[in-house]
């Protein structure tokens, strides 16, 4: 008989604290005419028992990053050497210090943030996220637990796997030319207006297993059940994202998939463009999504975005359709 093998194990554990802090810069243009080099700064914060602040250089922090906003994480404090270790990260700011400071010299060049949609009525916000290690414990056991629990973590591929084998479905869906088998109760646990239309008033027979659905495509509709049954989204060509986005919100508002429509938002946020924006504010209003139309407006807030999309056919149709937006953004721009 061989030996028995011996076991042991150990864990490094990081005594860490995190937190973050907002800062608002407000009166951007006015600030950008300092000199280079001269800083305002937030105010004091307190993170993992210690005491920082954000100092912002509006035109830069030294002649390099002129024309640049600079910013710097400061830990404002007298701190022994080789205490702590602290890591922050604004917006894009990355890295790791040990004692006083860190940040980026061109945090944002003038141009770029002044084209960007996170300019608006001239102010700006940043996160500045803080992680602050004291130092690291070393945890030993010669065996571990035998009665220890390893717990996996939240999978619904199995879910997933029912939507495509089609295993057990009572109900199929016909989307334009294709059809979808699919499983009554799993839709109406997820969503109320499937349960209303499968099990409630809006029932059509009950000798009926197929629903038409109308005005929808089928690649749409075959995204939605995907997210209904496993709670994400499938692959998608990167082209096709933007597009498939808005109509999934659409989807997400019509069978109330709070969560799917919260991520459409989400994602439609950052596909705001001169070519895009006019039908994407115009879907932020028809399905009351304000994030989006604040980011929207935040976009159109520069004249020059607004005049390119203004020639556009996108802008007749958002007059045509939601005037009182237009009106919002004429009283914005102050024009007649």
């Amino acid at each position: 008989m061989s030996p028995a093998a011996s076991v042991s194990s150990s864990a490094i554990v990081a005594d860490a604290a995190s937190g973050y802090h907002h800062l608002k810069i407000e009166g951007y243009s006015s600030l950008t005419a300092l000199p280079n080099g001269q800083r305002v700064s937030s105010c004091h914060f307190t993170i993992g028992g210690h005491r920082w602040r954000i100092d912002c250089y509006p035109n830069g922090n030294g002649q390099d990053s002129a024309g640049h906003v600079s910013i710097f994480l400061f830990l404002d404090e007298d701190v022994a050497a080789g205490k702590g270790q602290g890591h922050a990260s604004a917006a894009v700011i990355t890295g790791r210090t040990q004692l006083l400071w860190q940040g980026m010299p061109r945090f944002a060049k003038w141009e770029a943030l002044e084209q960007s949609r996170h300019l608006r009525h001239d102010s700006f916000n940043i996160r500045c996220d803080v992680t602050f290690v004291n130092g690291y414990k070393v945890r030993n056991a010669e065996k571990p637990a035998p009665d220890a629990v390893l717990v996996p973590p939240s999978n619904l591929k199995h879910l997933g796997d029912l939507l495509h084998t089609g295993k057990g479905a009572d109900v199929v869906f016909e989307v334009g030319d294709e059809t979808f088998a699919a499983h009554r109760r799993v839709l109406a646990a997820r969503s109320p207006v499937f349960s209303a239309e499968l099990f409630g008033a809006m029932k059509e027979s009950s000798t009926n297993d197929l629903v038409r659905i109308h005005g929808m495509e089928a690649q749409v509709f075959k995204a939605m059940l995907c997210f209904v049954y496993t709670d994400s989204l499938p692959e998608m060509k990167k082209e096709e994202e933007g597009a498939m986005y808005q109509h999934l919100l659409v989807a997400a508002d019509t069978y109330n998939l709070e969560r799917l429509k919260l991520i459409c938002e989400d994602k439609l946020c950052k596909y705001i463009d001169v070519c895009t924006v006019a039908n994407i504010l115009a879907l932020a209003e028809a399905h009351h999504c304000n994030v989006l139309k604040n980011a929207c407006f935040g976009f159109l807030g520069r004249k020059a975005n607004l005049m390119a999309v203004m020639a556009s056919d996108g802008f007749e149709h958002l007059n045509a359709s939601y005037p009182s937006v237009v009106k919002e953004l004429s009283a914005m721009h102050s024009l007649t």
